[in-house]
Parts: C-alpha cells; structure tokens; sequence
C-alpha cells in the first residue's frame, strides 16, 4: 500500500490549505450539480407541479432544501459516519416509490390548476394552490421519516450482517436496474417535448463521458507558494460530463431565443406556443428568478406537520433498501480509491447508521427526498487523487450556504425541458447500467442466475405496468391493504428485488456461482484493526470511551469485535453456505 500511498496528494487524514480545501470543495460541489438539480425536476409532477409561475418557484424552494439537506448530511457522515471522503446527495432509489405513493387516488392531480373544495364534517375546506403541492410533500415527507428510522436502527444494531446473509450480487442487480428503468417516462417525457435539442444535449453527454473521457484539457491555475502561473492538463470532461453537457445545451437554446426575439428569419417556430421549438426557449420560465426571494431559510417542516400512512412506510422502505446496497458498494470503492483498508463492520455499521439519520433529516426539512452516496463524487476522488475529508466537509458547507440563496436555485429552474429530458435519458440509463454491472461478480454461464436475474426483471416491470393500468382494482376489503398492495406493485425495484431474493435463496446454488466468494474478499479485512490506514475509520473524539469493555459489543463502535459473519451463524444458520470442494464440483457436475 505504501507505493500507492505516495501518488495520492492528500489522504484521507490530511488537511489541505484552506483555499485548496475551497476549491476541491468547488469541483465536488459543481460534480454533483447535474444529479441534485435533476432530482426535484423530476418529482415535480407527482407533487402536481407544472410550468406555470407558481409551481416554478415551488420547485425553487425544494431544491433549495435539497441542497441545504445535502451540505447536513455530506458533514454528518464525513465527520461522524464512516468518515470517507464520500458526498452525500438526493437519491433516485426513492423517486420510484415516490411516484407510486403519489399514484393513489387520495392525491390525483386532477383540479390542481383549480381551487379545490372539500366537505370537512359537514363544513367547507377550501385547498389552494400552496396546499395541493404541500400536502403531497408531507406526505412523503412522513414515509421517508418513518422508512428511514429503519435504516437507522439497522446500522445502529449492527442489523445490516443479517441482510447481507439474504443479498447478493444477483439479488442487487435487477433492483438498482430498475430504479433507472421505472424513470423512463420523466425522460421520455421531458425530451418529447422539443426532441432536437434532447438529441443534441444526450449528444454532447455522450461525447465528453465516453470518447473525450480519456482527453486532458490545458487548465491554467496559480502557484501560490512560487507566485506564477503554470498549465496543467486535467480530464475536464471526464470530471464535468452532466455540467459542460448543461451549459453548452443551455447556451444554445439561449442563442435560439436570442436569435427569435429579432425576428430572425426562419424562427417563426420558436414564438409559436403550440410548436415544439417553443420548448427550447430559455425565456419562458425566467419569472422564477424575479419571484424567488434573494435569500431563504430553510427550516424544519416549513411545509407543516408530516403525515404518516402505513402504505407510505412500506414504499419508502423499498427505496430504503435499495439505497443501503447501494452505498454499501460505494463505501468500498470510496476506500480503495483513498487507500485505506476495506471498511471495516462498525465503519459500515455507522454509515448506514448516519445514512438514516440523513435521511430523516431531509424528511423534516421537506426535500421530498432522501440521501444516498454520489457514485460520481467516488470517480473526482480518483481523477483529483485528493481524498481529504476536510475538502468534503468543505463541499457540504458549499452545499448548506447556497442553499440558503433563493435566486441560485431559482436560476437552474429555468433550465428548457428537451435540456433536462437529455440529461435524464444519459443518467437513468446509467443507474440501469451499473445495476446489471452487479453481475460481473455471479457466473452467467449458469442458466440459474440467467434465470433469476431475467424473471425479476421482467416480472418488476410487468407488475408495474399491470398496477397502473386504469382498469386494475385492488381490493382486499381494507382501504389501508388496498394502498398497501397499490404503492408495493407500483415499485418496481420492490417486486423484483422480492423475486430476486426469494429464488436466489431458495434454488440451490454454489458460492462462487452466486458471486459470494468475490463478495466475501471485501471483508477480509474486518478483523485486522492495526494494518495502517485503518485509523481513518476512528472518531478521535471518542477514543477514551472505545477501551471500555462493554464497547466491543456496541455495533457502531470501533472497538466492536463482532462482524456480519457471527450475526449470520448466530441468528439464521440456515444460510450458511457448504464450502467443500468435493461437494461443489459434484453439484456443478449435475447443472443441466
């Protein structure tokens, strides 16, 4: 580890000058630009939000708080949970659930341009337009409180070991796919709406993350120590994909309207409401930033008291699960690219543990969302090789401050939808993508995992389509089953991680088949507390109460000797799996 050691600028341990720690914030911050913009865009229609003045500076407010919430949670997990370079930020795992909980009838958005009335024991309640949209994210805002209490109590009870006796690689794969298949209407919808221009930004993602990825860019920067100016070639597009796409995409539509404001020959179209040139215009949605308030506070329940329903619990909590694999894997990478050893069990136990309390934190506050690990931040920490947690607490504290300033947000609300609708179509089929990746671990020359893997697919996306359909009536006799049954058949990544886990721990199978031997790897390290590095995991300020003795058996703590191996041997010995040779060749030897 030494050799690696010596080509990272700055450690996880180290502290960087400050203005050094400003501008790696900076890029971390700009790097997970695009996914937190995107994130209440894409909710706005369930929240029954349009494109009228109303619902534009609506919009504003929920990604004010996104950021607000981010910055929280970015600080609290890099200073108290695994303490990993690792930025914390809005995740799609919950929009798919979201969207179902929004689909029941209880919240149509039928008269929502209009002022609703409702008869109140026996009085009239009259909705206005604030209420319709609040309401709903109140709602949400209860499912996501309650679902990630879960998560909390898991890290916090060191919980996660047992899970992770039930998951594997196979079982992960068709979850995270589906979370980026279940966002193709946003995408599709959004890009309808002028599809030159969605072509042109999907274009430009394409072309600067894939082919230009490996092209270094001269960048002039300043030397403070020496006093002058050098250049040094870094791999812009590789680090700014969804940014540069944003600005050049934005920039043209801004060129078209300048040009069909002059009355330029030839842009008839772009003046013409009902023709799809006019979506592209960048001037339609600019009463935004005059309405939006300079500066904003954000605070807890601004939109008022949340409601809680079992139905919404029971959705969320898909996206809960979806969301802990996933950052699990990326608590792993984090660490490979600081250099430090794997994380060990109480560091995992704390970031999922910290990961709840982030989440709650953002349901109190009313983003709409959750938080989850950014996989992109994890590829800056490989491209900048700067690994510091201080320029992350840094990027949080961009996060919070900005947040706070109404006309920022406001500015990226007028973003024309065929630039958003591009964005959406690179980056849902991403997530696709790095789910089927999972499988890269399992043996896909057995018809087994091709199998399991294939039906729950299938099967998430075909319970959604049939759930949805106008004509499906759920009823098993209790209005809360019927909601129940509604959101869990609306979530695709639910149904088909359900089939995954069910077949994938019922039909006989090897480790090494099962992609559990290469999971297992990552966990050699958990016992082997005095390799260096392994100080990064420690939360300094509590290292006179971790040599008592009773701390070895508190989950979260650093002197914690129990790892996810003894609660699986303790709790469900079933799982276990047979590691004999003999035994395994002998079942390959009879695989049809």
């Amino acid at each position: 580890m030494g050799s690696k050691r010596d080509k990272l600028i700055y450690g996880p341990e180290d502290v960087p000058p400050w203005y050094m720690c400003i501008l790696l914030g900076t890029q971390h911050f700009l790097t997970c630009l695009g996914s937190t913009v995107a994130i209440p865009l894409v909710l706005a229609p369930a929240f029954c939000l349009g494109d009228d003045a109303k619902s534009n500076l609506a919009k504003s407010y929920l990604m004010s708080t996104l950021f607000v919430g981010s910055g929280i949670c970015t600080f609290i997990q890099a200073t108290f949970g695994n303490r990993l370079p690792i930025l914390q930020g809005g995740t799609f795992s919950f929009l798919g659930p979201t969207f179902a909980l929004m689909a029941i009838p209880a919240f149509s958005c039928d008269n929502k341009k209009l002022v609703q009335y409702a008869t109140n024991n026996g009085g009239i309640q009259i909705i206005t337009f604030d209420e319709t949209w609040k309401r709903r994210v109140r709602e949400v805002q209860g499912a996501i409180i309650s679902a990630s209490l879960v998560e909390f109590f898991i890290g916090l009870t060191g919980l996660i070991g047992v899970l992770l006796s039930f998951i594997t690689p196979l079982t992960i794969a068709p979850v995270i796919a589906l979370v980026g298949l279940s966002l193709f209407q946003p995408a599709a919808d959004m890009s309808a709406s002028c599809w030159p221009i969605s072509i042109i930004t999907i274009g430009f993602m394409v072309l600067f993350s894939q082919y230009l990825r490996e092209v270094k860019t001269p960048v002039p920067y300043f030397k403070i120590k020496e006093r002058k100016f050098e250049v040094k070639k870094l791999p812009v597009f590789k680090v700014f994909p969804v940014l540069l796409a944003l600005i050049i995409s934005w920039g043209l539509c801004g060129i078209l309207t300048a040009a069909a404001n002059g009355n330029s020959p030839g842009m008839e179209n772009f003046s013409n409401y009902s023709h799809f040139w006019y979506q592209a215009r960048t001037d339609t949605k600019t009463q935004v930033i005059d309405d939006a308030p300079w500066f904003r506070f954000v605070y807890p329940f601004q939109w008022g008291w949340p409601t809680f329903s079992v139905a919404g619990f029971v959705g969320l909590l898909s996206g809960v699960f979806a969301g802990m694999l996933e950052s699990i894997g990326d608590y792993y990478a984090a660490a490979d690219i600081s250099e430090v050893p794997p994380p060990p069990v109480h560091a995992i136990n704390r970031g999922i543990m910290m990961e709840g309390l982030a989440c709650i934190i953002d349901g109190i506050l009313g983003s709409g969302n959750g938080t989850t690990t950014y996989s992109e931040n994890i590829s800056t920490l490989s491209i900048t090789r700067c690994a510091s947690r201080r320029m992350i607490q840094t990027a949080a504290l961009i996060l919070f401050i900005l947040g706070f300033f109404g006309k920022f947000t406001a500015f990226f609300v007028t973003l024309p939808n065929p630039v958003i609708g591009g964005v959406y179509f690179v980056m849902f089929g991403l997530i696709v993508g790095v789910g089927i990746s999972n499988l890269k671990h399992v043996n896909l020359s057995s018809s087994r995992n091709v199998f399991i893997f294939g039906f729950s697919l299938f099967s998430g996306i075909a319970l959604k389509y049939w759930s949805e359909k106008p004509e499906t009536k759920i009823s098993t006799g209790s209005a809360n089953g019927d909601q129940i049954l509604s959101v869990l058949l609306s979530t695709a990544p639910f149904i088909g991680g359900l089939f995954a886990i069910i077949l994938d721990n019922t039909i006989p199978g090897t480790r090494k088949e099962r992609g559990l031997d290469a999971w297992a790897q990552k966990g050699e390290a958990e016992d082997l507390q005095d390799i260096p590095g392994m100080e990064t995991y420690d939360i300094p300020w509590l290292r006179r109460i971790t040599n008592l003795s009773f701390m070895k058996y508190v989950p979260i703590s650093p002197a914690f000797k129990g790892g996810s191996n003894d609660w699986t041997r303790k709790v469900c010995p079933c799982t276990q799996q047979v590691d004999d040779d003999e035994i395994t060749e002998k079942i390959q030897s009879t695989d049809l």
